[in-house]
């Protein structure tokens, strides 16, 4: 059995970092002043000590008008109506599944959220009731879109639209939810032949684009076709492309995902996560990105 043995490498100090970097105003650490002036409203991550603002966690200043808050930089999901979410069925109850999405609380996707099999538009019957484990059972991952937030802070989710519903053959990468840009779509089908939804709640699904889906399944329909090895390729090299952009810091959306897979090319699926592989693709997705942007 091969053993593949590399030797340790001397962990680089930050002396890269530009001065500007570190004298950002915007990212504060708990404890940092943000300011002095009194006319400011206090936010969540923030608190007054002494007639002065100070950040009660590590992250992003953000102003809105006269109120400052402070985003953390690492953080459960708090959801927000539109959010797009994918999900895994943790509990089948009355009229209602639990379902957990990275937040702090499960959120619930109530039976009269969701499309019935054959888009069939009627009031919710109790033989729908007992059927409700036919539609989704503990374990099933779904894709959703956020419908309202409860006072409480749990989100209620549904899967009225036809991209949303049930995921079939795939693969699920949890990553935190501050990586995950907002853009208006987070379902993309990309070039290299396998497609991604990009869940808000730092849930990202990968899987192979599929053919003409029956539109009678509403939501429901999981292909079981084997997939094919060249598929199943393709996903693990987007699934390590991700994992590398992540351990790197880099915000995702479908452009930086398709840039690190063809930065990746060059190299073997199974080596895209060594450190100085990761290091090297990050770099020419960051390259590529610029360049995008002028």
């Amino acid at each position: 059995m091969a053993v593949d043995m590399r030797l340790p490498t001397v962990k680089k100090t930050i002396t890269s970092l530009s001065v500007s970097a570190l004298d950002r105003k915007d990212l504060v650490v708990p404890g940092d002043v943000i300011t002095s002036d009194t006319g400011f409203m206090r936010g969540h991550g923030t608190y007054v000590d002494e007639d002065k603002l100070t950040a009660s966690v590590a992250g992003k200043v953000q102003r809105v008008d006269k109120l400052i808050c402070v985003r953390p930089l690492k953080t459960r999901f708090n959801g927000e109506v539109g959010d797009v979410v994918v999900g895994r069925i943790t509990e089948v109850q009355q009229k209602r599944w639990k379902v957990e999405t990275n937040s702090r609380l499960d959120s619930v996707l109530l039976l009269s959220s969701v499309n019935l099999p054959g888009g069939e538009l009627r009031r919710r019957s109790a033989e729908d009731e007992l059927t409700m484990r036919e539609y989704l059972q503990e374990g099933d991952l779904i894709s959703a879109e956020v419908q309202s937030v409860f006072s409480d802070g749990a989100l209620s989710l549904h899967t009225r639209s036809l991209k949303y519903g049930k995921l079939g053959q795939g693969v699920l990468v949890q990553l935190s939810p501050s990586l995950i840009k907002r853009q208006k779509t987070h379902f993309h089908n990309l070039p290299c032949g396998a497609s991604i939804i990009l869940g808000n709640n730092g849930f990202v699904w990968l899987y192979p684009t599929p053919g003409q889906q029956e539109e009678e399944a509403g939501g429901f329909y999981t292909s079981l076709e084997p997939v094919s090895l060249s598929d199943r390729e393709v996903i693990s090299r987007l699934r390590n492309c991700l994992l590398a952009l992540a351990a790197h810091k880099v915000l995702l959306f479908d452009t930086s995902v398709l840039y690190c897979y063809e930065s990746s090319l060059q190299h073997q699926v199974k080596d895209i996560l060594k450190p100085e592989v990761m290091e090297e693709i990050v770099m020419l997705t960051q390259q590529k990105l610029l360049e995008h942007e002028s």
